[in-house]
């Protein structure tokens, strides 16, 4: 069957390769049949990469270890979830899953726009399947999923059992994190193709925003939805207590997200406005190719990180590419810039354009503070031969205030009219918003909190909460008025008529949440105590017992398992039992921490190990307050992102929108 999946993957690189060469010179000699054929060969690279997947995973889980992927990331004590994992957990089945994924979006693009966009999608099909080319090229000659251990030339009939999935990797949400972030660095790919093709073929409007806008959303939302699962496994699973340590490879995830945040901010300028078409260019390219950066910090052990694959063969195509995309993307963009001029003019600072201009250029100033901090260690090592590190107070020094000052402005543009604003209408419009975040400062002063973030942060997201609050309360209480519905009947039919609007307020305000939830860090306790049996100890205002450690072992790993009482003023509240697991085919360990979750701060337990003479037990003991406002605003913005991809009930159709190549009325946009 190996050969199957080879052959599968080499035939659908021969098929990516005909499909750029048949959509440009169908495009460009004017051969409606080879645009055609170019087309009908993206269904049929999805088919062939299909199969080389199925055949790979059908191999990890019936246990084939004759492949060398399949002993390095199975082994029969796994459980048949993470044997299927297994398909992304290493560097050859990662990079065929994302060939799966990008040739999956590709056939959808194909088929969604087979009727429309003809003077663009020979260049789309072009673009996407470059990219593809590339990947499928790496598996086909450089590290392939197939490859037959051999001893001497020949190859081994049975090796018995395999190594397994990194303990590490052998976690519920190690299932669904890698998927949702290559989801989303692959979907980054369709934009960015429209916006090129847009661009080389010098259409007017705004055609290619139209109809990547759904896309750029749900990509977003994958990794969102990515990044916030990485951030639950780096706590629960790492034992340091953490979500995020601005490790190379969570940067590499987190700077498409920024420019992409930035991109959906500004499109809506150049949907309603003819502004920012520079912007958004450049936007929807930083954020296709820090995708690709991403993939290449990760892939080819540029970076040392625990997310991180080892030194393999494809770092110089993975930095070649990069580097021929980047002079190809800029060349593009330069050239043609004449197109992407404005249809009007910035009328003053203080206005609702103003801010989003603002918006992207702290994003950016974000985005590039990130990309410094995890490329100068590279840049100085190529250069000195002597590696450098750049620590997380770099990141929290330069990106904090950064944070702070975009939670302002998310405050600050809804309450500033477009065009320009009066002073007495911002006397109005922030009223509210400052006197709620001022007392909320004034309330944490007299509780005794002093530290300046603290308090800059939780006042700044009083202001934007009151801000959107506000927003919900003004439309809902005229629908009210004039409708004679009830409050929450009002509020829904307010959402439902302009859900790009008010899906963006939640989306905000799940966004503040979470800051609230970062927030907390900043009074963090940390201990580690040695704990004998039966003994209290206590840690802040918390008793921890230990009843018992227990020891024993499974076919997968041989375990040590503590159970400790947990007292609050004398009265047992909770038992926790963390875990250390020693995985018998790596030899590696992992833990399992015990965690009391609560809205107001979480009790975070990790068992560290038994102490040398044999009498106690370590622990290294966590208080986290307001924690679990990270993950309940990751919700908030999960449902407001669903509510802006619903089609509002009023559709406002802009008479300055102009979509060519389809032959239809024009395309109208929701509100």
């Amino acid at each position: 069957m190996e050969n199957i999946g080879a052959l599968s993957i080499l035939l659908a690189f021969c098929l990516a390769v005909f499909s750029v060469a048949a959509a440009v010179t169908g495009k460009y000699a004017r051969r409606p049949f080879l645009v055609v054929s170019a087309e009908r060969a993206v269904y049929a690279t999805w088919a062939l990469l299909t199969a080389a997947s199925a055949i790979l995973i059908t191999a990890l889980i019936q246990g084939d270890y004759r492949l060398a992927y399949v002993e390095s990331h199975s082994n029969r004590a796994m459980s048949g979830v993470y044997k299927f994992t297994a398909w992304w957990g290493g560097q050859e089945g990662s990079l065929l899953f994302w060939s799966w994924i990008l040739a999956t979006y590709s056939a959808i693009v194909v088929y969604t726009n087979r009727r429309k966009f003809r003077e663009m999608m020979p260049l789309v099909v072009a673009i996407m399947m470059a990219t593809l080319a590339f990947f499928i090229g790496m598996i086909t000659f450089v590290a392939s999923p197939f490859q037959v251990l051999t001893i001497g030339g020949r190859g081994i009939i049975d090796v018995g059992d395999g190594n397994g999935l990194s303990p590490l990797l052998q976690w519920w949400t190690m299932a669904i994190h890698p998927p949702m972030l290559y989801l989303g660095y692959v979907g980054f790919t369709v934009p960015f193709a429209f916006a090129m093709a847009s661009l080389l073929t010098k259409q007017r409007g705004e055609a290619w925003i139209h109809t990547t806008r759904r896309w750029a959303i749900v990509t977003w939302l994958f990794q969102s939805t990515g990044i916030l699962l990485g951030m639950g496994w780096a706590y629960t699973v790492l034992g340091w207590g953490g979500y995020w340590g601005w490790d190379p490879v969570e940067n590499a995830s987190l700077m498409p997200w920024i420019t992409a945040t930035a991109f959906l901010h500004s499109v809506m300028m150049q949907e309603k406005k003819g502004m920012m078409k520079v912007w958004n260019m450049v936007l929807v390219s930083a954020t296709f190719l820090l995708s690709i950066l991403g993939t290449t910090l990760t892939r080819t052990g540029l970076v040392s990180s625990v997310h991180a694959f080892a030194q393999s063969p494809v770092k110089p195509y993975f930095t070649s590419f990069i580097l021929t995309a980047t002079a190809l993307t800029t060349m593009a963009i330069v050239s043609n810039l004449k197109y992407l001029r404005s249809e009007v003019k910035l009328e003053s600072v203080v206005s609702r354009e103003s801010s989003f201009l603002f918006n992207n250029l702290i994003l950016l100033a974000s985005c590039f503070a990130v990309l410094w901090g995890t490329l100068f260690p590279v840049i100085m090592e190529a250069i000195t031969g002597e590696k450098e590190t750049i620590d997380a107070p770099y990141y929290n020094r330069v990106n904090v205030p950064i944070a702070l000052f975009l939670i302002f402005l998310t405050g600050v543009g809804p309450l500033i009219a477009w065009r320009k604003s009066s002073l007495s209408s911002l006397r109005r419009a922030f009223l509210i918003p400052a006197v709620s975040g001022l007392v909320v400062v004034v309330g944490l002063l007299a509780g005794g909190i002093h530290d300046i973030a603290p308090l800059i942060s939780f006042g700044l997201c009083a202001f934007v909460l009151a801000t959107i609050l506000s927003e919900f309360w003004k439309g809902s209480y005229a629908i009210h008025l004039k409708e004679k519905l009830s409050l929450p009947r009002a509020a829904f039919e307010l959402t439902w008529r302009n859900t790009r609007r008010y899906g963006g307020y939640l989306v905000h305000m799940g966004v503040v949440i979470m800051f609230i939830g970062f927030t907390g860090s900043a009074f963090n306790l940390h201990e580690t105590r040695s704990i004998g049996l039966n003994q209290r100890v206590r840690f802040g205002r918390y008793e921890v017992r230990l009843l018992n450690v227990n020891e024993g072992e499974n076919s997968n790993y041989a375990f040590n398992h503590a159970t400790l009482s947990v007292f609050e003023d004398g009265r047992e509240i909770d038992q926790l039992e963390p875990e250390i697991r020693l995985y018998k085919s790596s030899q590696q360990q992992a833990s399992m921490v015990g965690i009391r979750r609560r809205l107001n701060e979480d009790l975070y337990v990790n068992f560290s190990g038994i102490s040398p003479d044999n009498t106690k037990a370590i622990f290294q003991m966590y208080v986290f307050p307001l924690v679990s406002w990270i993950w309940i605003g990751y919700w908030v913005l999960l449902s407001g992102t669903i509510i802006c991809l619903i089609p509002g009930k009023v559709r406002l159709q802009y008479a300055r929108t102009e979509v060519v190549g389809i032959a239809t009325a024009p395309a109208t946009v929701e509100s």
